[in-house]
């Protein structure tokens, strides 16, 4: 780890996971309580998060989120409840990037709890890319764009105000394509969703 990782620089980046999906193709299983290595698959998320160099890390929780928090082992996080999530990744994005606000953080870091193949080395790629609030970079995979996404604190009332359905950020990142770095990641992680009962085979 470098010396800019370990310093106030890299601390500026706080870490959102996107975690409140009701997992409807699943029928009905939240996402965050898939099992995946003997425990819920928000504590992988989590902990792909911090190993990639987040020291803090707000997570949006959603469906049965009050189980998530009975079940899953979260210390130190910032458990973020999203009473909307039903509307969609949109509402979870702008639920977790309203509780960043006040906190110091110049950046957000996203990732999805429901991409298990996205480990810690994505994530320091992309944390790598932070500069200032101005920062906008994504991780790619063979050039396409995808997960994590750094999104200095400068965007984060843009993409408040266009995060709508399950779109999510893609409408501002659309629109700010020419200032997004893309940082490649295809040869470290598999940007894979689990969304379906045949992506369960993913899990261990």
């Amino acid at each position: 780890m470098t010396t800019r990782e370990t310093t106030g620089e890299a601390r500026a980046v706080a870490g959102l996971l996107l975690a409140a999906g009701g997992g409807r193709r699943l029928g009905g299983r939240p996402k965050a309580l898939l099992p995946h290595r003997g425990r819920p698959l928000v504590e992988h998320a989590v902990r792909m998060l911090r190993e990639g160099g987040c020291a803090t890390v707000h997570v949006v929780l959603g469906a049965q989120a009050g189980d998530v928090r009975a079940r899953a082992s979260l210390p130190d996080c910032v458990l973020v409840d999203n009473p909307d999530w039903e509307q969609g990744m949109g509402s979870s994005l702008r639920a977790g990037l309203d509780s960043l606000a006040g906190t110091g953080a110049r950046a957000a870091l996203v990732s999805l709890v429901d991409q298990p193949g996205i480990g810690p080395e994505a994530v320091a790629r992309v944390l790598a890319a932070y500069e200032d609030e101005e920062s906008l970079a994504s991780a790619a995979y063979d050039g396409v764009r995808g997960h994590p996404v750094l999104f200095g604190a400068a965007h984060w009332a843009g993409i408040a105000a266009t995060a709508t359905g399950d779109r999510g950020a893609r409408a501002y990142l659309k629109e700010h394509r020419t200032a997004l770095a893309l940082v490649e990641c295809g040869d470290v992680a598999q940007p894979f969703d689990i969304d379906a009962e045949a992506d369960l085979a993913h899990l261990e």
